[in-house]
């Protein structure tokens, strides 16, 4: 028995302490300690489960640095203004989370999306002509990005969720993490009279048909 307790010690052995060995020998209990050789996402079992995986990477690293791109275009014509600090730190959680998914996507060798040239120019262009309707009008802007990009990840949630949620524990974390930044984006948003701009039905909708089609396209291309 001894043996095999040893056996089971045998990973990491610099990890372990010797009180912690002769505890685990004393007892006949194996030491617990991760196997998992991953950081966020598990290695795929099958060619359909790597499918769905590059996916939800794909497109969540695509709207994260559309957002980023949004910001950019936001802070070039209100970054002087009373705004320009509160928009500053939108955009500062917004570079943690590209980060975070330039990151898991270099790990994982899943190739970003095609469109990102696009995404560059058509993000800073909605950012910056939607600030020049003033605070108002960027944060409108803010309110219909945000709340498209947290109903996709609570959608990406429940997919996961049915599958295999202890499999996906890492990956679900993060996703929750960022929807619950997006959704106080959107709150702060509101907050600061996105409502108030004349016309904010209609921006809202345009802009959030113009997400939906954005995540689309991103997913496969």
């Amino acid at each position: 028995m001894q043996r095999a307790a040893h056996t089971a010690l045998y990973v990491w052995p610099h990890t372990v302490s010797a009180a912690m060995i002769r505890q685990c020998l004393k007892s006949r209990v194996p030491l617990q300690l991760s196997s998992r050789a991953y950081s966020v996402v598990p290695p795929p079992r099958d060619s359909e489960e790597k499918e769905m995986l590059d996916r939800i990477l794909r497109v969540d690293h695509a709207g994260e640095y559309g957002a980023n791109r949004i910001y950019a275009g936001q802070m070039a014509v209100l970054g002087r203004s009373r705004m320009g600090p509160l928009i500053q730190e939108m955009w500062d959680q917004e570079k943690k989370h590209l980060e975070k998914f330039n990151e898991i996507l270099a790990e994982n060798r899943v190739r970003p999306t095609a469109l990102l040239p696009l995404w560059n120019v058509a993000g800073f262009l909605l950012g910056a002509s939607t600030a020049m309707l003033g605070k108002e009008g960027a944060m409108a802007c803010t309110v219909a990005v945000e709340e498209s990009i947290s109903e996709h990840y609570n959608s990406q949630i429940r997919a996961l969720m049915e599958k295999d949620p202890e499999r996906y524990t890492e990956l679900l974390q993060i996703i929750k993490e960022f929807r619950d930044d997006e959704m106080e984006h959107h709150d702060t948003g509101l907050e600061h009279d996105a409502e108030t701009l004349p016309g904010y039905w209609l921006l809202k909708n345009a802009i959030q048909l113009g997400c939906k089609a954005a995540i689309y396209v991103s997913t496969r291309v």
